[in-house]
Formats: structure tokens, C-alpha cells, sequence
């Protein structure tokens, strides 16, 4: 069974940092997408930023120029840095595996990880 495991939140200060982690149970072979999500207290999960197999990035306009997506697929992991913080981007954060193959001969599948909590305090 394919499981996600996030880490790398906390609190913070406005302006400060984190790298957020996430780490994949098994052997990753491919890909479709990487995502990261998160959602506030009382607000829908968004989308913050996505890597696909070739690697192009793209992400949300409220985090561009401060936060970074990267993938390392020898460690099965994906993070994310995130610099620059403000009160706004406290939220719980989720990565999210899209067509994720462990084996050549498997269909890929989908798979978010348990969140973890990014509290930024001003």
C-alpha cells in the first residue's frame, strides 16, 4: 500500500521559512504530477503548486517568486520551499501524487498524504 508521509511544518515567523517534505512508502518509477494543496481554517483546499514528469512547475499567484517544488525521485520524495511567509499562508498542506506508478507493469494511481500543519504567526 502506497503511503504519503508529510513533515517539515511548524510555526514560524512572518518572513521566515520552511521545507516541506514528503515522502513516498515505496519505490516511485514515474509520474504524472507532484501537488502540493493546502487549505485554511474554513476555506476549500487550493491548489498551491504542481510539478509534472518533465519537471515544468507551475503555481498558485499567491505564492510565485517565494515558494519552490522539486521532486527527487531516487528518495521517492517531493518538497516544498517555502520562503517569504506570511500570516496568509498558515493552513494545513497536503501533497498529492498523481498517477503514481511503482512498477512499469502497474497503472499508475493517485495519492494524497495526511497534511501537515504551517502555522506563520506575525
Amino acid at each position: 500500500q502506497v503511503q504519503l508521509v508529510e513533515s517539515g511544518g511548524g510555526l514560524v515567523e512572518a518572513g521566515g521559512s520552511l521545507r516541506l517534505s514528503c515522502v513516498v512508502s515505496t519505490d516511485i518509477v514515474t509520474f504524472k504530477t507532484i501537488n502540493w494543496y493546502r487549505q485554511s481554517l474554513g476555506k476549500q483546499r487550493e491548489l498551491v503548486a504542481t510539478v509534472d514528469d518533465r519537471r515544468n512547475t507551475n503555481y498558485a499567484d499567491s505564492v510565485k517568486g517565494r515558494f519552490t517544488i522539486s521532486v527527487d525521485i531516487q528518495k521517492n520524495a517531493a518538497y516544498l520551499q517555502m520562503t517569504g511567509l506570511t500570516p496568509e499562508d498558515t493552513a494545513v498542506y497536503y501533497c498529492y501524487f498523481e498517477g503514481a506508478r511503482t512498477s512499469w507493469r502497474r497503472p499508475g494511481g493517485d495519492y494524497w498524504g495526511q497534511g501537515t500543519q504551517v502555522t506563520v504567526s506575525s
